[in-house]
């Protein structure tokens, strides 16, 4: 007999409609003009007033992430339910691969993390730090495995960093096996040298983390990246995009023709470097790589969103606590900016924050669901199963209030960690009721998920890419 939801408004990411929602098991069924089939159910959720949204996608995510003798907060059991409660249903996270192991000892060690653990659904893509022969080989057990996109860094050297001869190696591994190479790009060898020279005359506090990782060594980095890309004949994932001078170098690009795409996250839509230069050390809970920005940036990424040079919006979700009894977490760099665990939390809140460009015309309601749900899904093979509203797709769906008011907090979010990098931001928008493949995970403030509910998902080949 399955859940009906009736009476409320479809957000594709083509327009909205009116219209009725079957859900029969864990599969949509049936949508249609609200009122027009004689259907019975066992539950009627009442969506009148409401947005009705396929589940929201992160596309970048590291629980249980190490960083610097430190790991990130979340457990994927904490991070996947308060990706619940925000309207995200599905996560795809990082598996991390250390110097001098391989892939497949990699995965399985993630997937030792995360199997039986999840609230939610849940992917993974690959960190290659450590290019040889048998990692490349590997990367096509990866993709064989589901596992199809592969990060490396321009940054981070000794640790993640890769050299440009490395990363034209994977780029024509990853042409040769439809895979997806995913580049964090700042130019992490001038990034080393800006970092000494500070620590040299004693500039220790948590802003010049921004200070000595200028936007202009992102867009140095990113249209290098593109360049690699192009000789290689590889597409090219951007992640995480801060600064004005990457996007340009993006869009560049995109208007030759090549097959370059970008995300960025919300903390840089929202917050800037005056957040990184708060006094008594609180800039340390906004320390994450790229750095955030002076606000100017801010409408360049709005833009980049509204004309489709940037893609997709994920969080990069990576938090460390603030407080740790002055041992561990973002404390570990009170003397030293350079050993502040990289990341923010954001898990939970970027479908709001996302919906407040709604509410100020920066981008439309469709665009909303686009860049939230549906491209991830395209991008990284889980569409048509995910991403969508109709006939056979998961029933992954969010219940939306545009109405509602809330305010961000630590005091009430559901994320393992003891600050909120939006703390007192009020918005309009509210997850009202979420649906993990059928299930009923988060209904009216109260959560009924499970620890195990959520299924590994094997990925095919992304759609752009065929």
């Amino acid at each position: 007999m399955g859940t009906l939801i009736s009476g409320g408004t479809v957000v594709t990411a083509t327009g909205s409609f009116p219209a009725d929602v079957l859900v029969d098991g864990e599969t949509i069924t049936a949508v249609a003009t609200p009122g027009s089939q004689d259907w019975t159910a066992d539950r009627v959720i009442d969506a009148t007033g409401k947005y009705v949204l396929p589940g929201g996608i992160d596309a970048h995510t590291h629980m249980e992430m190490p960083f610097g003798g430190t790991f990130s907060v979340d457990s994927f059991e904490t991070g996947t339910r308060a990706a619940a409660w925000g309207g995200t249903t599905t996560i795809i996270d990082f598996a991390v691969q250390a110097k001098g192991t391989t892939l497949q000892s990699t995965l399985d060690k993630w997937h030792s993390k995360a199997d039986g653990n999840c609230a939610i659904d849940y992917g993974f893509h690959m960190i290659v730090s450590d290019v040889n022969e048998t990692t490349l080989k590997e990367m096509r057990t990866c993709v064989d495995a589901g596992v199809n996109s592969f990060k490396m860094f321009m940054a981070y050297p000794g640790v993640f960093y890769s050299t440009d001869g490395d990363i034209l190696r994977a780029m024509r591994q990853a042409r040769e096996i439809g895979g997806l190479i995913m580049m964090h790009a700042e130019n992490g060898i001038a990034i080393d040298e800006l970092v000494a020279q500070a620590l040299a005359e004693g500039r220790t506090e948590p802003v010049q983390h921004g200070l000595t990782r200028p936007p202009e060594l992102e867009g140095e980095a990113t249209s290098r990246a593109i360049t690699l890309a192009r000789v290689s004949g590889a597409p090219l994932y951007i992640v995480h995009l801060s600064a004005a001078q990457a996007l340009a170098a993006v869009a560049a690009a995109r208007d030759l023709g090549q097959n370059v795409f970008a995300e960025t996250c919300p903390q840089y839509l929202y917050l800037s470097i005056e957040d990184l230069a708060k006094p008594n050390f609180e800039g340390a809970k906004y320390v994450a790589s790229p750095p955030l920005r002076p606000k100017e940036h801010q409408a360049s990424l709005w833009q980049g969103l509204r004309t489709n040079d940037l893609s997709v919006v994920s969080t990069d979700h990576c938090p460390f606590c603030f407080n740790e009894g002055g041992e561990g977490g973002k404390q570990l760099g009170r003397d030293d900016f350079a050993k502040i665990p990289n990341g923010m939390p954001g898990v939970e809140h970027r479908m709001d924050l996302l919906h407040q460009g709604v509410v100020a015309g920066e981008i439309s309601l469709s665009r909303w669901v686009e860049v939230a749900s549906t491209t991830p899904a395209r991008m990284f093979g889980l569409y048509p199963r995910k991403g969508v509203i109709a006939p056979g797709a998961d029933a992954d769906i969010v219940v939306y209030d545009p109405a509602a008011k809330q305010t961000l907090s630590a005091a009430t979010h559901h994320m393992n960690v003891d600050y909120s990098a939006y703390e007192g931001m009020e918005l309009t928008g509210k997850v009202d009721t979420v649906l993990s493949r059928g299930r009923v995970v988060i209904d009216a403030g109260t959560y009924h998920g499970a620890t195990g509910h959520g299924k590994f998902l094997t990925r095919e080949l992304s759609q752009y890419l065929n």
